[in-house]
């Protein structure tokens, strides 16, 4: 059973996912500072109990806006995926989950054992970007490539961002979590999202 304060670090880290568009993780220790915990604490929620306050957030404040602004999300999404097919894209994050609003990033996983191959194509799509890094599995450090299109649903940039995966790591890509939804999907699965939202 969770404590009240982890409790409330969840519902106050939602919020700032869904207001402000943050990552779970710097939301978490953002919550935590603002509730005066430490933001290390062992009383921070796991991703889940926040994914689910993020959801009722969402039900509660943003049902009227966010079904469509997701679907706008997740048809980038899919323009994306076609557009560099041929390096295994998988969607993920917030767009996959069903979470997003206009504030969230897109987030596609792309799998080739060199980064440098999908630079190459956008270079030859003529599409500027940003490479940037992160933190994957095992500590590694992970190429990020960073894109920025218009969306004019939204009336605004959206920024999508490709993070470069060895190929070897496809084998798990579509592994699920604690409650059986899976992490990311394929262009197949992100088709039938959008499907569904239509």
């Amino acid at each position: 059973m969770p404590s009240r304060l982890t409790e409330e670090i969840a519902a106050s880290a939602a919020r700032l996912v869904v207001e402000e568009g943050l990552d779970y993780g710097a939301a978490k220790r953002r919550a935590a500072r603002d509730l005066g915990a430490n933001p290390r604490s062992s009383e921070l929620p796991g991703n889940d109990a926040v994914e689910d306050d993020v959801r009722e957030y969402i039900a509660l404040f943003c049902a009227d806006t966010q079904p469509a602004e997701l679907a706008e999300l997740r048809r980038i999404a899919i323009r994306w995926m076609e557009r560099l097919e041929r390096f295994r894209p998988h969607l993920t994050g917030a767009v996959w989950r069903g979470t997003a609003t206009r504030r969230n990033d897109i987030h596609i996983d792309l799998f080739c054992d060199d980064s440098k191959a999908a630079e190459l194509a956008l270079l030859d799509l003529d599409v500027d970007y940003e490479v940037g890094s992160t933190t994957g599995p095992n500590g590694r450090t992970l190429d990020v490539l960073s894109v920025a299109t218009t969306s004019r649903e939204l009336g605004m940039r959206v920024v999508v961002l490709f993070t470069i995966l060895d190929y070897d790591d496809l084998r798990g890509a579509l592994k699920l979590d604690a409650g059986g939804r899976s992490l990311r999907g394929d262009l197949a699965g992100a088709r039938a999202l959008a499907a569904d939202d239509a």
